[in-house]
């Protein structure tokens, strides 16, 4: 982790987003060290509920025993095994037998989508979230993940298309919660072009997230030319002020 980075990120967060929480970090790793494991999955547990604790400033530790969802499992690249009869389970459920979360219409279409949704091999056995402020230099982060407000999304939105000609550098794909902050931004990672990840529409994981958040998850790459980016960018114009007088002032309303 380059720790002059982190300085100079954290100065200019503070600067133009006032008061909006750090992003925390993604990787992989062979040894934790001091990190926190998570606690082992008894029952089906949502990885997105955990992270709340990481947001706060707990850094967490996952391998495959520790994950309790067998989505969460697949999309952080700890099996590429699904549920039995997973179409019917995503679709219209099987009656008697199954009920059907219903966030596609039928069990054709979900093999459909997860033919645009291949698994990945985990390339270490522990998956490590920290929040940014957090990182030292040993870590090496390879997303940074954004839980925000629409402002705050706005202003990230913005900053990753600063640089871009091709207007797609934000991509919304339909996914599970921890799917559009792991396994899509880390799949970007091999792309000439990383793009960032729109997400945390997932209704099974809304629950776990304020009313008001998203997520956006960034590639490192495009993280560290978004950050070097910043003092050139709409960011120092009084158009990006007006904003951000709002979200201080929004902020100081609820706190």
């Amino acid at each position: 982790m380059d720790i002059e980075l982190k300085r100079y990120f954290i100065e200019r967060w503070a600067k133009y987003f006032p008061r909006a929480d750090l992003p925390i970090s993604f990787y992989y790793a062979d040894s934790v060290g001091d990190i926190e494991m998570a606690a082992r999955a008894e029952d089906h547990r949502c990885i997105i509920g955990d992270l709340a604790r990481v947001r706060k400033g707990r850094s967490l530790a996952f391998d495959l025993d520790t994950v309790g969802c067998g989505g969460g499992r697949r999309y952080l690249g700890f099996t590429h095994e699904l549920m039995p009869d997973f179409e019917y389970f995503l679709s219209c459920g099987i009656e008697g037998k199954l009920e059907g979360e219903r966030y596609k219409k039928s069990p054709e279409l979900v093999k459909q989508h997860l033919e645009h949704s291949p698994p990945f091999e985990a390339p270490a056995r522990y998956a490590v979230f920290k929040r940014f402020d957090r990182l030292d230099e040993a870590d090496q982060p390879l997303v940074a993940i954004f839980f925000v407000t629409p402002d705050q999304l706005a202003g990230l939105y913005t900053l990753v298309n600063f640089d871009e000609g091709e207007p797609n550098g934000v991509i919304a794909p339909m996914g599970a919660g921890c799917a559009t902050i792991v396994q899509m931004p880390y799949q970007e990672l091999a792309s000439r072009r990383p793009r960032a990840v729109l997400g945390m529409f997932d209704v099974s994981a809304r629950p776990y997230v304020p009313g008001d958040r998203l997520t956006l998850a960034v590639p490192w790459p495009k993280f560290a030319a978004m950050v070097s980016n910043m003092d050139e960018s709409f960011l120092i114009t009084e158009s990006w002020a007006k904003v951000r007088n709002r979200m201080a002032s929004t902020h100081a309303a609820t706190d």
